[in-house]
């Protein structure tokens, strides 16, 4: 395998106010003591906006300048949690209330990262942007998602919070990081 330009895996999100981020980060711990889904604890809260990509290495100050320009240009969003969600058998999720503003701000983040990626489309630009923040996933077997559903669907969940920043996460081999936020607005 070659390795003289290696790839980093790096995807964009935004992440809730830290206060915000322990109370799901508790869901999480309690899906992995209880269900044995452990997988969601390898990232910071978050909602996906850039689903995961690879970029070389060496290119990496061109991504964050590059982000850091489309971040200025968009306005900070409002975001409203409530209750949860599920893609059955094997992903339960937090439920972001979809309002115009998120959805034009993921629609033109997936628009920016598919110029800087040469990509006319992606499979994910295919499917409807379903803004959540997971809380299990991947290790969720099917036989836990059904134990698990019938607490969770009905659980109340509440929050808000203004997403003041695009954050791009860095995979280090085992887990998800920030790896630079941009402030939005100018």
């Amino acid at each position: 395998m070659r390795m003289d330009n290696p790839k980093q895996r790096l995807f964009l999100a935004l992440l809730p106010p830290p206060a915000l981020q322990e109370q799901v980060t508790a869901i999480k711990q309690q899906f992995a003591e209880q269900f044995a889904s452990q997988a969601a604890l390898r990232s910071p809260p978050h909602i996906t906006l850039v689903p995961p990509f690879e970029w070389p290495s060496s290119d990496l100050p061109v991504l964050t300048g590059s982000l850091e320009v489309f971040a200025k240009q968009q306005a900070p969003v409002s975001i409203q949690l409530s209750g949860f969600g599920a893609f059955a058998p094997r992903v339960i999720f937090i439920h972001v209330v979809p309002s115009p503003e998120l959805q034009r701000l993921q629609a033109q983040a997936h628009h920016h990262m598919g110029i800087l990626l040469n990509q006319k489309e992606t499979t994910a630009q295919a499917r409807p942007f379903v803004p959540h923040i997971t809380v299990a996933f991947r290790d969720l077997t099917p036989a836990h998602f059904r134990a698990a559903w019938p607490e969770f669907k009905t659980r109340c969940f509440e929050g808000a919070f203004v997403a003041s920043a695009l954050t791009l996460l860095l995979h280090n081999g085992k887990r998800w990081q920030v790896f630079a936020q941009f402030s939005m607005g100018e």
